[in-house]
């Protein structure tokens, strides 16, 4: 038996209109190398300027994940050579981190866990290298070398793939309740480190640690984490020794591929940066960050508890996203039945955007629609069925809730003398399980109302219904 032992490095980017040492523009997309200068290519001559709004959103970060923040500040030059790294060298921070020693709390199937946050620094990003599917070339995009990146390095904290992604739900949403880094993966704003080794049972010591490297999502990290968790199992079953290396995840393939040994830290042969005077963080400052930070995740879930009576379940999944959050306090602004509307965000509107792969921060239509719904309701025009066949219909965002109704005729058909035809139609269709619910058996009644249903396109109003196809098929008591 192992007990597996996992420790994760996030680099998130820094949304900052300008880059961590220079003004170049970080703006995702444009066209290749076209937001580069002396300095971020490393020019002879050229020398950096530490960006201040960089600097505040680190302490931030590191304030919200409770760290003691370093007085002292100081930056150094990590060394490598990659092509992606048009210096030889990377401005980071080696021995005096921005912060240290924070944590951080997370819901596992066993309760709550702290996992321990060793160091938050800031560096500077590398470039992008670009395969052509041809293979007979690289091409390197500098647009993002020199952009502000926050690095969070846990303490190996983690014991399963399961807190690793529930780890990384947790920061993600986090970073984005601060407005410190979009966290969007897709883009390359947040990005994922983990090493991961087995401890036999009876030893204090892990064993020897992989690297696992490129992975672009949660969902990825954890895979890889299941993969290369049962690679190292078989080895040491075998007797073989694990390697210390760094793998890369082939998504593809879902395996872990070798890449190169795992560097230490001399190798890097880091110095302090000559170029950037180390500096002292004043006491009113950092406090001015504190007073700044805004209400999180753990915090509005207790709120929404108390304030809206949500039950937990429903407030912990309501901020676990900020986005979504803001999107339910906009939605009760505007229609004050907290309950309903979190009920038909979790069991309709997550389950449409899931099975479409959109976040909630790309939903197209606004609050004022998503609400039109449940008016409609209380107004009579829609019953549930109906709405929740108009929910799919709005995920393009080119029509309005009432305009669908509209214009595909889906009103709910309220006119008894509408509804009696229908009525007497499924009666007719249908002799034998009108006899039955004569006789006294129930489930025929629920049968032949949801014929009455069918024929009406989910359009009569089941309270109506319900009253007349009573009112046809006689009382059984008078049977």
């Amino acid at each position: 038996m192992y007990q597996t032992v996992i420790g994760l490095e996030v680099h998130a980017h820094l949304d900052t209109k300008s880059k961590c040492f220079c003004g170049c523009s970080t703006k995702f997309g444009q066209r290749p190398n076209s937001q580069t200068c002396p300095v971020c290519l490393g020019l002879p001559g050229s020398l950096p300027v530490l960006n201040e709004s960089a600097l505040q959103l680190a302490l931030k970060a590191a304030l919200a994940l409770k760290c003691r923040v370093s007085k002292f500040i100081k930056f150094d030059r990590k060394n490598y050579f990659y092509p992606d790294l048009p210096k030889n060298f990377q401005i980071s921070q080696y021995d005096l981190p921005l912060s240290h020693d924070g944590e951080l709390y997370v819901d596992t199937e066993s309760g709550v866990k702290k996992i321990r946050i060793r160091r938050t620094h800031l560096e500077e990003d590398a470039g992008k290298l670009i395969h052509p599917e041809e293979g007979k070339e690289s091409l390197v995009d500098f647009n993002r070398c020199g952009i502000a990146l926050l690095e969070i390095v846990s303490e190996p904290d983690l014991n399963s793939p399961q807190e690793a992604y529930d780890y990384l739900s947790r920061l993600k949403a986090i970073l984005e309740y601060l407005e410190v880094s979009d966290c969007n993966m897709e883009e390359g704003s947040l990005r994922c480190d983990a090493n991961i080794s087995l401890m036999p049972e009876g030893r204090n010591t892990p064993g020897e640690k992989v690297e696992l490297k490129n992975m672009n999502s949660f969902k990825g990290v954890k895979q890889a984490l299941e993969y290369e968790m049962e690679r190292q199992k078989a080895l040491l079953d075998k007797e073989e020794k694990v390697v210390q290396e760094t793998r890369l995840w082939d998504a593809l393939n879902c395996v872990t591929v070798s890449m190169r040994s795992k560097e230490e830290a001399h190798d890097y042969r880091y110095f302090p940066e000559p170029d950037l005077a180390p500096f002292v963080l004043d006491e009113k400052y950092i406090k001015k960050i504190k007073e700044s930070l805004p209400e999180l995740p753990k915090a509005k879930a207790e709120r929404f508890v108390r304030e809206y009576k949500l039950p937990q379940y429903d407030a912990g999944v309501l901020t676990c996203d900020k986005y979504l959050a803001d999107y339910f306090e906009e939605c009760v602004k505007l229609y004050p039945k907290p309950k309903v509307i979190s009920n038909w965000i979790m069991t309709g509107l997550l389950a449409h955007l899931n099975e479409r792969n959109i976040e909630v921060r790309n939903l197209k239509f606004k609050p004022k629609s998503f609400v039109a719904i449940f008016q409609m309701m209380d107004e009579g025009v829609i019953n549930g069925k109906i709405a929740k066949g108009i929910l799919p219909q709005m995920l393009d965002g080119k029509r309005e809730a009432r305009d669908i109704v509209k214009e595909k005729d889906m009103q709910q058909i309220t006119d008894a003398k509408g509804v009696e035809g229908i009525v007497r139609e499924v009666i007719a269709e249908n002799p034998k399980p009108a006899a039955d619910y004569y006789r006294g058996k129930d489930a025929a009644f629920a049968f032949l109302i949801g014929q009455v249903m069918r024929k009406s396109g989910g359009r009569a109003n089941p309270q109506i219904a319900n009253k007349i196809l009573k009112e046809k098929l006689g009382r059984r008591d008078n049977a």
